[in-house]
């Protein structure tokens, strides 16, 4: 299994980490932390040594309750650090955005993927996204990042997500938008509750039967709060590695994490399991 973007793929023959890189004041884990182009840059190199394939880069954060991003300072923040990246590293580069802008701009500055969390719903996303011949990751979400978590309701949450995903597919497919560019994420946290969390993590199986690679993004999830019944970050770190590990044996192609070092170790165990 393979994902394509305009230059360069990625070989999912087994699970790779996408290690994630928040440009923004915000984000619910590390907001403000690299902020500067230069902190940045050095800690996205030094996931690509811990062993990430790809980094995705984030100008606006997604957590319950965020406030929304206007284009321009987005740009302002992720445009500079893709640029510093392209230039010292040939590794995968995703842009995590709801924009069409943002998406055409950033990859012109050399970003591979779009990582969309309204999985390109958005009016010219799709359009961007063709255009720019850039892999895509097609996410659910429940509503919108400042509501989503105010009391989610599916009637049956794995098939009401697969319903949605095999419908933005089409779409995509519809728009010239090739399998080998697409990768669905189920979207946990986004507009979930734990049970609805778990259900999903139960049956992720049935999301890869298309042959779709899925992606995964559980890090330091306020999920595992719930579960635990406390929170401290070691206690979210911990559970994040155990899902991750979790999700490798059961079909994801890429995990998304804050801790990627951990994570590579994680899916290493469960790739030497899975040899015969």
């Amino acid at each position: 299994m393979r994902l394509s973007g305009p230059d360069r793929a990625l070989d999912l023959a087994r699970p790779v980490v996408m290690g994630i890189l928040n440009v923004t004041p915000d984000s619910f884990s590390d907001g403000g932390a690299y902020v500067e182009t230069e902190r940045a840059l050095d800690h996205a190199l030094a996931m690509v040594e811990q062993g990430a394939w790809i980094i995705d880069i984030g100008g606006e954060s997604t957590r319950p309750g965020a406030d929304p991003v206007d284009e321009h300072e987005e740009l302002a923040r992720v445009l500079p650090v893709i640029e510093a990246l392209r230039a010292h590293s040939d590794v995968f580069i995703s842009i995590d955005t709801i924009k069409p802008r943002v998406m055409r701009e950033a990859c012109a500055a050399g970003a591979d993927m779009i990582n969309d969390v309204m999985a390109l719903r958005a009016p010219g996303a799709i359009e961007a996204a063709r255009q720019a011949k850039a892999a895509v990751c097609l996410m659910h979400m429940q509503g919108e990042p400042r509501t989503m978590q105010k009391a989610p309701v599916y009637h049956d949450v794995v098939s009401d997500v697969r319903s949605f995903l095999d419908a933005r597919v089409s779409v995509c497919r519809d728009a010239g938008i090739d399998d080998s560019r697409i990768c669905l994420d189920p979207g946990f946290g986004f507009g979930k509750t734990l049970e609805h969390n778990l259900a999903l993590m139960r049956h992720l199986r049935s999301f890869a039967e298309d042959g779709l690679p899925v992606l995964v993004g559980v890090s330091r999830k306020s999920m595992f709060v719930k579960l635990h019944g406390h929170d401290d970050m070691d206690s979210r770190i911990h559970a994040s590695i155990t899902a991750a590990f979790w999700a490798a044996t059961q079909g994801a192609g890429i995990i998304r994490s804050h801790d990627v070092a951990h994570t590579v170790e994680a899916l290493t165990l469960a790739a030497a399991l899975a040899d015969n």
